[in-house]
């Protein structure tokens, strides 16, 4: 989502992606308002007690924390104004603000930010079981020990209120990545006096759920409705909060035009655009020179297979046969294969921007090519270099960001022999019948799992493979998918997931599916350190050891990322999920000044939905000045960025 950095739903995505660019240097009369949508409800507030992007993508503008992103993603105080790191690097010790307030939803301040917080955040998180977990649970010191029950005493844990005013960390091993996760919910600060007299209202989707000390305060909530915002007049960063009030609007993803319309009337400050949509000529016509596309961010959204279903309300299947024929064609490489290279993600992708935008938001890897750098190459050359080595169905195959690189129907046609050869000595029943549920609501959703079926139909035969699309309500269809708390609640054969990383490092999307702790390991159908046979089948404990073995490499992130790429490039050929797109990549119109919202690859204070720093401006922005704006922001990003690796090691103590 977010995320994971966070879980992210598609459903929210496709608003999301639409502000990712959104911000910059104002003009003069600028608006103090923004407005646009929102597609999936908060189901929490208790942002140390989740990950998902629907809580997160709200409490980034409420809450604070240690750090936070500047507009070229650089980590920049934000509660603590400056911070040491041991030269061990087991040791973070920072010096928080003072003058930084708690207040009430009414305003009204309730109490200083301490270092305290620090530690009620992180126990009210260890306590709750939080599903954010893993982002710490290995990392600082005695945590996991705590959350397991080996210890009943948080004081054993590496968190330490020094004084008011310092919070200091003790981790198991150096992670050079550790600031960026201070940037995610888990390590976000709570009143004890609040949280003890909150109760189990701690977190409720209300103003009153939470206290605040970030930009805005919740005006209000209602579901399916809106989102208000209102500006904390008394934050600590006040002059850097240049939105006064912010309202999101329920959008289902049944009338796409909506937002066009709704932009051109002035209600909304952007609008994404639908190519396909059946006014999309007179909009181009009319905004021929103000259309921007928006650049991808690192959520990775993909196909995810359940390999262990238990649920079937909604389903095509009429015999049990049909139901055991499906879990074995799933079990089966290259059937997972076959169905990856017989995928046409161009088709797929014009149905969201267009023939002219089809590829602009491709992704083929789980781990963004360019997340992290190895030497002179980005992370995904060294991934093509090693999936090479799996066999020949990977010569030619491309896994650069913005284009097609797995399609290929020769390739499908041969996977799917070898596997039907094997399918049918185990008894196998054909087709295939693979159930893929879609909110009937949300058009454009609709006409991407048709496309999907087509391609795989069209390259595979229906003799030999159905897709099933189900078309149910959105409250069903997210209680089987996005909101099921168990493997077994899952409810489908082949569902769309999303995956943001957490921090800065490729570890932050493999770990994912690990068999023991793995955050998406419900979504292919199995819990943590449970269904061992079938985790030994799907080759889970080989992937894990690849890991491990990545993350042994503590000091030389050379090592590390090289090793890690060959955990990418398993996971690429094992088909185990089927990766589709990213965040942004689509067309939109805007009166939000591009590229001054910060911004960031991990954590939540560099999300879309952010509005600390954005500006919005009265005229329309032209895809001149927003390419303009873009180069500029590139370069000087480039310089900060240098000047800021550099910097680090004055942190050293």
């Amino acid at each position: 989502m977010k995320p994971v950095k966070k879980l992210a739903v598609l459903g929210l995505t496709l608003a999301s992606v639409f502000t990712l660019a959104a911000c910059g240097n104002s003009n003069s009369g600028a608006s103090k308002t923004y407005s646009y949508v929102y597609s999936t409800d908060p189901d929490t507030l208790d942002y140390t007690n989740t990950n998902r992007a629907t809580t997160s993508d709200v409490i980034a503008n409420l809450v604070d924390g240690l750090l936070e992103n500047d507009r070229y993603g650089n980590l920049v105080p934000s509660l603590a104004e400056d911070w040491t790191v041991s030269k061990d690097g087991l040791t973070y010790t920072y010096k928080l603000r003072k003058g930084a307030k708690w207040y009430t939803s009414e305003g009204e301040e309730y109490a200083e930010v301490k270092a305290q917080d620090f530690v009620t955040g992180l126990k009210h998180a260890a306590d709750s079981n939080s599903d954010a977990l893993p982002i710490v649970q290995s990392s600082i010191k005695g945590l996991d020990a705590y959350v397991k029950g080996e210890s009943k005493d948080f004081s054993t844990v590496g968190v330490k209120a020094i004084d008011d005013y310092t919070i200091q960390y003790t981790l198991n091993q150096p992670e050079s990545y550790w600031n960026s996760k201070t940037t995610m919910g888990i390590l976000f600060p709570i009143n004890e006096e609040f949280l003890k007299s909150s109760g189990k209202d701690f977190g409720t989707v209300k103003p009153s759920g939470i206290l605040y000390n970030g930009p805005y305060f919740l005006k209000s909530f209602t579901s399916k409705s809106s989102i208000e915002y209102t500006k904390n007049d008394n934050y600590w960063d006040k002059n850097n909060v240049k939105i006064s009030d912010v309202k999101l609007t329920y959008f289902d993803g049944s009338d796409q035009e909506a937002l066009v319309r709704n932009f051109k009337d002035g209600t909304y400050t952007q609008a994404r655009l639908y190519p396909n949509s059946s006014s999309y000529a007179s909009v181009q016509k009319q905004y021929k020179d103000n259309i921007v596309y928006s650049p991808q961010d690192a959520t990775t959204f993909f196909y995810a297979f359940n390999y262990n279903r238990k649920a079937y309300n909604f389903t095509a299947k009429t015999t049990d046969a049909q139901k055991t024929s499906t879990t074995a064609a799933l079990l089966n490489k290259d059937f997972r294969q076959a169905i990856n290279f017989a995928f046409n993600r161009t088709a797929y992708g014009a149905q969201q921007n267009g023939q002219e935008g089809a590829t602009s938001s491709l992704r083929n890897s789980l781990v963004p090519p360019t997340f992290v750098q190895i030497g002179e190459k980005n992370f995904g050359d060294i991934v093509k270099e090693d999936l090479a080595s799996y066999g020949d169905e990977w010569k030619g195959v491309k896994l650069d960001d913005a284009q097609d690189g797995l399609f290929n129907v020769e390739k499908a046609k041969a996977e799917f022999a070898k596997a039907k050869d094997a399918l049918q000595a185990q008894g196998v029943e054909f087709p295939i019948h693979l159930d893929l549920p879609v909110d009937q609501t949300n058009n454009l959703l609709v006409q991407q799992a048709n496309s999907f079926k087509q391609s795989v139909e069209e390259a595979l035969g229906k003799d030999n493979v159905v897709i099933d699309v189900q078309q149910m309500s959105t409250e069903n269809k997210n209680n089987v998918t996005y909101f099921a708390e168990t493997a077994a609640q899952k409810d489908y054969d082949i569902n769309i997931a999303g995956w943001g990383p957490d921090f800065q490092d490729p570890s932050t999307y493999l770990n994912i599916f690990d068999p023991d702790k793995g955050d998406m390991l419900q979504n292919i159908g199995l819990e943590k350190g449970q269904n061992a046979d079938l985790a030994d089948k799907l080759g889970l404990n080989e992937f894990k050891k690849l890991n491990e073995e990545a993350d042994s490499e503590k000091q030389d992130t050379t090592a590390r990322y090289t090793k890690y790429a060959a955990a990418q490039a398993w996971l690429t050929d094992s088909s185990l999920v089927i990766p589709i797109q990213s965040n942004g990549g689509t067309p939109l119109v805007m009166k939000a000044v591009p590229f001054t919202k910060p911004y960031s690859l991990v954590g939540i204070k560099g999300d879309a939905y952010v509005f600390k720093y954005r500006e919005v401006q009265n005229d329309i922005v032209t895809a001149k000045d927003y390419k303009a704006a873009e180069k500029k922001w590139k370069k000087e990003k480039e310089k900060t960025n240098a000047k800021a690796q550099e910097e680090l090691a004055d942190h050293v103590k």
